[in-house]
């Protein structure tokens, strides 16, 4: 990153038009050469070219947050190239499962000579031959990067995730849905063909929804997701959430609001009487 400048504790390197910063606990291991030092100039230097991942999107005057420690998501790992070791999501509680899920992601890894997995909450009860066939296609795309990598100029765009829509069915998807619809036909298509590829089993439940009125029209989803961004959400219960957002940080009031409170001192005088 041409233009850079360090200091203790991080790096900040103009990248394009606004500075992306670079935290020194954002370098994966194989660039901590040197251990004991703070400094981040102590294992990078100015005009030096790495290789980053974006993991938080810039926000007002801050930059984006970058790593180089790379991570590739699918549905049922995440891959992360430069790690030594693998994981469980903590959602999964069940410790056999954990063993068992450990266990096959520790013997892929002997195998291949390959880096970490971090099995992910979708993981839980698949079997080892799906698991594997994920594992083997993440290794797969990770070849294909780092050819890209191997070419690619300063400031280079080299990967970027799936569309939106198709990490929506990757992610969110889970046995019992009766249908998923789609009123944009080259995304129906291209949910098919994920689909057929890494989870066929759901094929049958996608549709092409063709009518006149759009589909968020018909289930009112626009208008929950205005109310969902709304600086301040009311409740059910009578009372309302307050966001506000900073660079820093972001606040959530959480106001159970009047009409609620006097039901609770009527059953708390009720009670003492």
């Amino acid at each position: 990153m041409p233009g850079s400048a360090g200091y203790a504790g991080g790096f900040c390197g103009y990248w394009l038009a606004r500075a992306a910063f670079l935290h020194l606990s954002d370098l994966c291991a194989r660039d901590l050469e040197k251990k004991g030092s703070e400094n981040i100039e102590h294992y990078l230097h100015e005009g030096q070219h790495v290789v980053v991942q974006v993991v938080k999107d810039p926000l007002g005057s801050k930059g984006a947050r970058i790593t180089t420690e790379i991570s590739i998501p699918s549905r049922f790992q995440v891959y992360m190239p430069y790690a030594n070791n693998s994981g469980v999501s903590q959602r999964i509680e069940c410790e056999a499962e954990r063993v068992r899920l450990r266990t096959c992601l520790d013997a892929f890894r002997q195998e291949h000579k390959c880096g970490g997995f971090i099995a992910r909450t979708a993981a839980e009860c698949a079997e080892e031959s799906v698991l594997i066939a994920d594992m083997a296609f993440l290794l797969k795309l990770w070849e294909s990067i780092t050819d890209k990598i191997a070419s690619a100029k300063p400031k280079q765009f080299i990967h970027k995730d799936l569309p939106l829509s198709v990490r929506t069915l990757r992610d969110l998807y889970q046995e019992g849905i009766e249908r998923i619809r789609v009123d944009s036909k080259e995304t129906y298509h291209k949910l098919l063909e994920f689909a057929e590829i890494f989870v066929p089993e759901i094929v049958p439940v996608i549709e092409h929804y063709s009518g006149e009125c759009p589909v968020f029209d018909i289930y009112s989803v626009e208008d929950e997701i205005r109310k969902a961004l709304e600086r301040k959400v009311k409740l059910k219960s009578g009372g309302h959430l307050v966001f506000d957002q900073t660079e820093a940080m972001t606040t959530v009031d959480v106001n159970t609001g009047g009409y609620v409170a006097g039901v609770i001192w009527k059953k708390l005088s009720s009670n003492q009487s």
